[in-house]
């Protein structure tokens, strides 16, 4: 008989929470979902409010006595609460910080107390300005100025990456930590500047397709089943607990030729606009060129391979969107 597991998921109302919360109830497993819905959504999760394998609290992972109640009852836990998106880290740069560190304190100590194995997700965010392509886990990291407001979530992530493998080393934590390359996929919001929605949109509804700068900076975007396949794999694994592993796909465009493609698979006549980055995100901005991640090691660990091209995962994006419309 299959086992039965109970997973905390915080942030579980967002994009990738919420997809994971999908199959875990379908492989049969009881799923408790915190979230503040500062960026997700009841509608994500609703079509499981009347599953009595499903729990959702709205609150804060900050909430130590909280989330000792729900921790107490996880077998495993996926820690994914964090600030979305590059217009919000730019704006909120004091929540951006907030949120991962005191977060993430309160999800160690208690993992550590509780004996919970956790995955953390963290991002391709912490290679910086780097320019040694592709990206391997043991890279250096190169981060910009501190005034640069934009650096602050990758600082955060790399300082809750140092945070939980110190808890491994130190107290022999079960903690993974993932960095994710652009994950997209059907429930993702373009509303915090992600790519891919945001042109899509743009492109069903016949409106111009905004590139940043000349749409040169080249991205690998995962498809969201992909990603959280892994996930749920790496969780489980006591081989991979104390390890860090980038998980995305190798299939790299640029935002430009990104667009284009947009454009063409969905049949749109819409024009091409380019604004500047300072008129989106303010002086001193810093966009990084390239993001490509080396997936050799996740490779050799749980046999992953992106199974879904960008072709695909523009069609399912433009699907949701659609029916949303619809």
């Amino acid at each position: 008989m299959k086992s039965v597991d109970t997973y905390l998921i915080t942030g579980g109302a967002g994009f990738i929470g919420s997809h994971l919360c999908d199959e875990l109830l379908a492989e049969g497993h009881r799923v408790l979902v915190i979230d503040n819905l500062s960026t997700g959504s009841r509608e994500n999760i609703a079509a499981h409010f009347d599953n009595p394998r499903f729990e959702f609290h709205l609150g804060s992972v900050s909430d130590m006595a909280l989330m000792r109640q729900l921790m107490e009852r996880a077998s495993y836990v996926f820690h994914l609460a964090a600030v979305v998106g590059v217009q919000r880290v730019v704006q909120s740069t004091i929540r951006t910080i907030e949120t991962g560190g005191h977060g993430m304190q309160v999800v160690l100590a208690l993992a550590d107390d509780l004996n919970v194995p956790v995955l953390f997700t963290s991002t391709s965010e912490v290679y910086g300005k780097s320019e040694k392509l592709p990206f391997h886990e043991d890279d250096d990291l190169v981060f910009g100025s501190t005034r640069v407001g934009r650096w602050s979530y990758a600082c955060a992530k790399a300082l809750d990456e140092f945070h939980a493998l110190a808890y491994h080393r130190e107290h022999r934590l079960k903690i993974v930590v993932v960095r994710l390359f652009n994950t997209v996929g059907p429930r993702q919001s373009g509303q915090y500047g992600m790519v891919v929605p945001r042109f899509v949109t743009a492109a069903l509804e016949g409106a111009p397709l905004t590139v940043y700068g000349d749409g040169s900076h080249r991205r690998c975007f995962g498809f969201v089943k992909d990603v959280t396949w892994a996930l749920r794999q790496l969780v489980r694994r006591e081989d991979c607990y104390g390890r860090v592993f980038n998980v995305g796909s190798g299939e790299q465009v640029s935002v430009l030729q990104l667009a284009k493609r947009i454009r063409e698979q969905l049949g749109s006549d819409s024009e091409i606009q380019y604004v500047s980055y300072e008129s989106v995100f303010g002086p001193d901005f810093e966009e990084t060129v390239d993001r490509s991640p080396d997936c050799s090691r996740i490779r050799e660990a749980i046999g992953f391979e992106p199974r879904t091209s960008l072709e695909e995962i523009i069609d399912s994006v433009a699907k949701f969107q659609a029916s949303r419309v619809a």
